[in-house]
C-alpha cells in the first residue's frame, strides 16, 4: 500500500489540557479511514493540525513525502489535502454557485479545467444545481452538508477529512451522503479520512479505523477488530454504540 500521509508524535495542549498526545499513524491512497471516539477525545483538534488550523506542540505531519507541519491551511489545500466542518462553513448572502466557485478558482482548482464548469459539475454531483442562485444562507441543513462535498469536488483533492459530515442528517439523507462519499472515493480516486459518532454508518465504509480516547491512539486496525477490542469497548462506556 501506498502511504499518502503520515502523522508523527503529534501533541497539542490547551492551558494544560492535553488535547491531542503523541498520536501517530498513516493513511493509505484509495482508502477510507474511519478515525473515531468518543466526545472530547481529540478527533477535531488532530485534524485542525494536520490541516494547519492550529499549530502542534511537538510531532510532524508528512504528505506525499514532505514535511507540511505548520503550513498555512491554504497552503496545504494547493497541495491537495480538502476537509469539511462540523458546523458547516459557508458565505451565506453568496449565491450557492459562488460559494463552490471559491475553491474551483484556487490555484489547485483551476488546474484542471475551467473554474465555473467545475463548479457546475459539482452542483450537479451534488444535487445543488437548482439551488445555483440561491444564497447559501437559504439552504437547508442537508443542503448545506452537500454544498461541503461540492467544495471539496471543486478542489480535487487527492485527500479528504471529513468531519462528522452525517451530522444532523435523516437516515435516507446518510445513505444518499453514503452514495457520493463512495464515488469521491472509488469513481474519483480520493482518499478518504471520515471522523463520525454514527458508527454504524462509518463501519460500513471505513477499511481500516483509528480510535482516540482522552487525545490518544488506543486502537488502529480493522473495523471488526476494534468492535471486540477492550479498550474501544471501554472508551465507549459499553453504550453498544457499535449496534
Amino acid at each position: 500500500m501506498e502511504e499518502i500521509l503520515r502523522v508523527e508524535g503529534l501533541s497539542k495542549s490547551f492551558g494544560g489540557i492535553e488535547a491531542v498526545k503523541d498520536v501517530s499513524f498513516s493513511v493509505y491512497r484509495g482508502e477510507v479511514l474511519g478515525l473515531i471516539g468518543p466526545n472530547g477525545s481529540g478527533k477535531t483538534t488532530l485534524v485542525n493540525l494536520v490541516t494547519g488550523l492550529i499549530k502542534p506542540d511537538s510531532g510532524k505531519v508528512v504528505y506525499k513525502g514532505e514535511d507540511i507541519t505548520g503550513l498555512k491551511p491554504h497552503v496545504i489545500a494547493n497541495k491537495g489535502i480538502a476537509r469539511t466542518f462540523q458546523q458547516t462553513k459557508h458565505f451565506p448572502y453568496l449565491p450557492t454557485i459562488a460559494n463552490v466557485l471559491v475553491p474551483s478558482m484556487s490555484p489547485r482548482g483551476r488546474r484542471d479545467g475551467s473554474p465555473l464548469e467545475k463548479a457546475l459539475e459539482s452542483l450537479v454531483f451534488t444535487g445543488l444545481l437548482a439551488e445555483a442562485d440561491v444564497p447559501a444562507g437559504r439552504l437547508t441543513h442537508y443542503q448545506l452538508k452537500l454544498l461541503e462535498l461540492a467544495r471539496v469536488m471543486a478542489l480535487s483533492p487527492e485527500l479528504v477529512f471529513l468531519d462528522e459530515v452525517f451530522g444532523g442528517l435523516s437516515p435516507s439523507e446518510i445513505e444518499k451522503v453514503m452514495e457520493l462519499l463512495e464515488y469521491l472515493n472509488k469513481g474519483r480516486g480520493m482518499t478518504l479520512v471520515v471522523i463520525e459518532h454514527k458508527l454504524r454508518y462509518l463501519m460500513r465504509m471505513a477499511d481500516r479505523v483509528v480510535v482516540l480516547s482522552y487525545g490518544r491512539k488506543i486502537f488502529e486496525g480493522k473495523p471488526e477488530e476494534a468492535v471486540k477490542h477492550k479498550e474501544v469497548i471501554e472508551a465507549y462506556l459499553g453504550r453498544g454504540v457499535f449496534t
